[in-house]
């Protein structure tokens, strides 16, 4: 099903949550690996569509309200166009405003957590819209309230459903200080210089392009979910246990994130690994790619053997960033 108006999708989730059956929310499905069973429930796609400026100017730069089914880049975009700073850097990210705060999409040194002012939900637990602010979010690498309660028992969809984002961008053609090296030296400046937000885009295309992570229909590494695995955060005694030249960065309570896609490489799995249908990206391995008629099974096949090896090698478990619909690693 899909809802095209704010009323029709409450109706829809609180109708089936009437009747006990799964819901499987959906903005642009990009995110997700769904089982090749049929799904026994309902799928409903949030198809409205809606940027509103509710106000600009002074010290609170622009506030914006958009309707979770906006596309993400579009909104990107429209931010770029008209001189509000904050999301440049996330370029590029397939998928829908409303599964953007879900897991605190992040890229290239900047996350949504640093723009988000407010989300409005409908709790289904409550049946009621509720109001999240930005203290209460709970935002976190790759997570957030919301997507905490996805362990609540609801299914594949979490408690609470995002119906709109509020966002609070400042005023400025020039994008936010880039933080995230590689971007940097893109760009040709030092890590923490602004420059023009359109070249920050240009920039950032062009990386995820390198990495097949903009989609080309004759380039079977886009044929994927982005990035399968999260980058795991370590305690200090964990990351001193990897290897000296293993990547260390430091994370929120004195807590260590290290490189995924390092530890798979450096476990024997390296890009183009996989003798099937289903196989590492040749660009980036931390993508798991369809090289033509790879089913669900094949792909979860993969990730286990991945998963397994690295926390044979290094003692660190690999967990999905994807969302798996009807599957288990």
């Amino acid at each position: 099903m899909e809802a095209t108006t704010e009323e029709e999708l409450i109706e829809t989730i609180r109708e089936v949550d009437a009747q006990g059956r799964q819901l499987l929310f959906v903005g642009g499905g990009s995110n997700i690996l769904a089982s090749d069973e049929p799904f026994d429930g309902v799928v409903l796609r949030d198809a409205r569509s809606k940027i509103v400026l509710t106000q600009e100017g002074g010290c609170e730069g622009a506030n914006l309200r958009v309707l979770g089914g906006t596309d993400w880049d579009e909104l990107v975009v429209h931010t770029i166009e008209n001189e509000w700073m904050g999301l440049e850097a996330l370029s590029g990210i397939p998928g829908t405003v409303g599964a953007a705060p879900v897991q605190n999409i992040g890229a290239y040194g900047q996350e949504v957590a640093s723009s988000v002012a407010r989300v409005r939900v409908w709790d289904r637990q409550k049946n009621r819209s509720h109001e999240f602010a930005l203290s209460d979010l709970k935002f976190g690498y790759r997570t957030s309230i919301l997507k905490e309660s996805l362990n609540e028992g609801w299914g594949p969809s979490p408690r609470y459903i995002v119906l709109y984002v509020d966002f609070q961008l400042r005023i400025a053609s020039l994008s936010a200080p880039v933080q995230y090296a590689q971007l940097a030296k893109t760009l040709g400046v030092e890590p923490g210089k602004r420059v023009p937000a359109v070249d920050v885009r240009a920039a950032v295309l062009d990386l995820r392009r390198s990495k097949g992570m903009v989609l080309d229909d004759s380039d079977r590494d886009t044929y994927s979910c982005g990035s399968f695995f999260t980058n795991p955060v370590l305690t200090p005694e964990q990351a001193d246990r990897l290897p000296e030249g293993a990547p260390r960065f430091p994370a929120d309570g004195g807590l260590v994130k290290t490189s995924a896609a390092w530890l798979i490489q450096h476990a024997g799995f390296g890009r183009g690994f996989g003798d099937g249908s289903a196989g590492l990206s040749t660009k980036h391995a931390l993508a798991l790619t369809n090289r033509g008629g790879a089913t669900a099974s094949d792909l979860v096949a993969l990730a286990r053997t991945v998963r397994d090896g690295v926390a044979e090698r290094f003692g660190v478990v690999l967990v999905p960033e994807v969302n798996l619909v009807g599957l288990s690693l």
